[in-house]
């Protein structure tokens, strides 16, 4: 092969990740579930032989692409490369293994050329449901969390392992749309195998070693510089989230030393009663994520951008929950890891963090079987992001994670509720020289002749979105039915005729609400954004909507 210049590097990195690209739209277009084919709650990683991740699907989740390093090195511990055979296809779901709960199931699969094992593809999917009693933060143990896989073979040299289909048909809800989500994954591997294939025989590769030493070089590189640039020091923060009965408080010390960072979450509360604990994994991933998109946010990711990043938590916190803690609900407070590190870091590096953002809300939607089985349904509504210098937070936007926000006419479809309306919350947006993003006001009725369980994971509904160097918070998320507030986190049974509406958090603002531009505070009010009490009340700007003016009082 000849030698690996940086024109090359560049050309073959991007198909890399074309590849992964393909891989993850051919899942979307083939899956079964509404959580994979409308949310988009899944991921596409590519690794070399040595399991060292090199490529991703740009629109994977981010904690999906945190978690399939530490995942495949599992998976290459109990089966060594040299035993996978072409058609092995390995598999696990275990919270602490793999993304930190049941529903989400690892699928790797070897990559050979010429019968010679040149890397792996995995991907990551959450299933609709995975059985035991569903996806709920009341859980009180991870038994009650489903069927949990360890790092097994589901085929084994082409060949379906039986009894482990059977098993996995015989404990969950909806098997048909769990193993249509199964074998999407499984042919998003077979498709990234040949893709693999296709492109060393275009660019003449024997294998993949002498790439992927490139990209991962190049890339621990850039963000090893960038932390260079950051002041050593250590940089402390703590904020306050709301549990199921009560608040904890999250901790972290960022230690930087020279190219390296240091993250310790000591000082954290400790595990929760109910599923809302975070493995460390999963709190690697976030944390992991936080710096990248501080320091090199344009460089697609690989396992390069772990390196120079370490990450601790004290065993049994809820940032580092031990078995058997339940950990269905772990992103209700794993999310928070962003906005706990960047407000850390705000002192030292204003122009890059962001305000803390309103989150989405996660309801998972149970219904009973009426001429079919039973039916489980993922969905996702959005608050708004936080502001950042020189950008106002986008409206209900999915922050941090990215999941899209599932169409109206497909939950209907699927559930029997149907979406009266879905609106803008004006003022809503935390005020700042850059203001935070809307949330919105969404109303569902149940028009089924059953009750509807509804799995609720609900966020911020005590502690706002903060705004960051003197920016102010957004408002917080409401949940009601018929008018009267319901609990935020737990199973709601939604009965035939009552109608669920949903108050959608805003993000943080950014910076001091008395440097924004009062043209662009009129803007806001024309938009919709802000209110005229609103301008007057936050922005100390009187706005005169029929004569076009705003002033600064």
């Amino acid at each position: 092969m000849k030698q690996i210049d940086a024109v090359d590097l560049g050309i073959m990195w991007d198909r890399l990740i074309a590849i992964t690209d393909e891989i993850l739209l051919s899942i979307v277009r083939t899956a079964f579930s509404v959580g994979v084919r409308e949310a988009w709650d899944l991921a596409c990683v590519v690794f070399d032989a040595q399991g060292r991740s090199i490529a991703q699907a740009t629109l994977s989740m981010p904690a999906f692409i945190g978690t399939a390093p530490l995942t495949m090195q599992h998976m290459l511990k109990k089966f060594p490369a040299h035993t996978w055979q072409d058609g092995d296809v390995v598999v696990t779901n275990d919270p602490w293994l793999g993304t930190g709960h049941t529903p989400d199931i690892c699928i790797a699969r070897p990559a050979f050329k010429n019968g010679t094992l040149v890397g792996f593809v995995m991907n990551i999917s959450h299933l609709p449901d995975i059985g035991g009693v569903g996806l709920s933060v009341m859980n009180t143990e991870v038994y009650q969390e489903g069927l949990m896989l360890p790092v097994c073979k589901l085929y084994e040299a082409g060949e379906p392992v039986q009894y482990l289909h059977d098993l996995i048909a015989g404990n969950v809800r909806t098997p048909e749309q769990v193993f249509g989500d199964i074998m999407a994954d499984i042919s998003g591997c077979m498709v990234g195998e040949r893709l693999i294939g296709e492109f060393m025989d275009e660019y003449g590769l024997g294998d993949l070693a002498a790439l992927a030493d490139s990209i991962i070089g190049q890339s621990e590189a850039a963000i090893r510089k960038e932390i260079s640039a950051i002041p050593d020091g250590v940089y402390r923060n703590e904020i306050e989230v709301e549990t199921v009965t009560d608040a904890v408080t999250l901790t972290c010390a960022v230690t930087v030393n020279g190219d390296s960072v240091d993250i310790d979450f000591a000082g954290t509360g400790p595990t929760a009663a109910y599923a809302i604990n975070v493995p460390l994994c999963y709190t690697r991933a976030w944390a992991t994520y936080t710096i990248k998109t501080l320091t090199t946010p344009t460089i697609p990711n690989n396992v390069g951008a772990l390196l120079p990043v370490a990450v601790t938590a004290p065993s049994g916190c809820i940032l580092n929950a031990q078995r058997p803690a339940p950990t269905g609900g772990r992103h209700s407070i794993g999310w928070f890891i962003v906005p706990l590190i960047m407000g850390a870091l705000a002192e030292v590096m204003p122009d890059r963090v962001q305000a803390d953002s309103g989150m989405a809300s996660l309801f998972i939607c149970h219904t009973s079987p009426s001429g079919g089985e039973a039916g489980s349904t993922q969905y996702f509504l959005a608050g708004g992001v936080g502001g950042m210098n020189g950008l106002d937070g986008q409206h209900t936007t999915p922050s941090p994670t990215n999941n899209a926000v599932v169409a109206s006419e497909v939950w209907e479809n699927e559930t029997g509720v149907r979406i009266n309306y879905r609106r803008l919350l004006p003022d809503s947006g935390g005020p700042g020289a850059f203001r935070g993003g809307l949330g919105q006001i969404a109303s569902m009725t149940n028009t089924r002749e059953d009750t509807v369980a509804i799995f609720m994971f609900g966020m911020r509904t005590e502690f706002p979105a903060r705004g960051s160097l003197g920016g102010k918070p957004g408002s917080t998320r409401v949940f009601e039915v018929d008018g009267k507030p319901v609990p935020p986190k737990g199973r709601l049974e939604l009965k035939p005729g009552e109608t669920f509406t949903i108050a959608e958090a805003g993000g943080g603002g950014y910076g001091d609400p008395m440097r924004r531009n009062p043209a662009r505070v009129l803007d806001d009010v024309r938009n919709g954004a802000v209110t005229v009490a609103g301008a007057a009340r936050d922005y100390g700007v009187t706005v005169d909507l029929d004569q076009g003016t705003a002033t600064r009082v």
